[in-house]
């Protein structure tokens, strides 16, 4: 996400309860995604979490995107 999208993600959080959850489970999985990236080795079962995260976290920022997009729509001059 750039500068701009995320500037508006935390002015709209103050107003979208659904905005401010998605946006703190995306830090947070963000988080340990770069958590198990440290890691010298990964088991299968760490490998299968991985993706699990990182198709929980694209499924997030979809929806994220989708907010934003009819935030935009709304407000055209935001």
């Amino acid at each position: 996400m750039d500068k701009q999208d995320i500037a508006l993600i935390e002015k709209l959080t103050q107003e979208n309860q659904e905005l401010a959850a998605l946006w703190r489970e995306h830090q947070q999985l963000d988080a340990q995604l770069d958590a198990m990236a440290q890691r010298t080795y990964l088991s299968p079962q760490d490998e299968q979490e991985v993706k699990r995260l990182k198709k929980v976290k694209l499924a997030g920022r979809d929806r994220i995107e989708q907010i934003l997009a009819a935030y935009r729509q709304e407000n055209p001059g935001a």
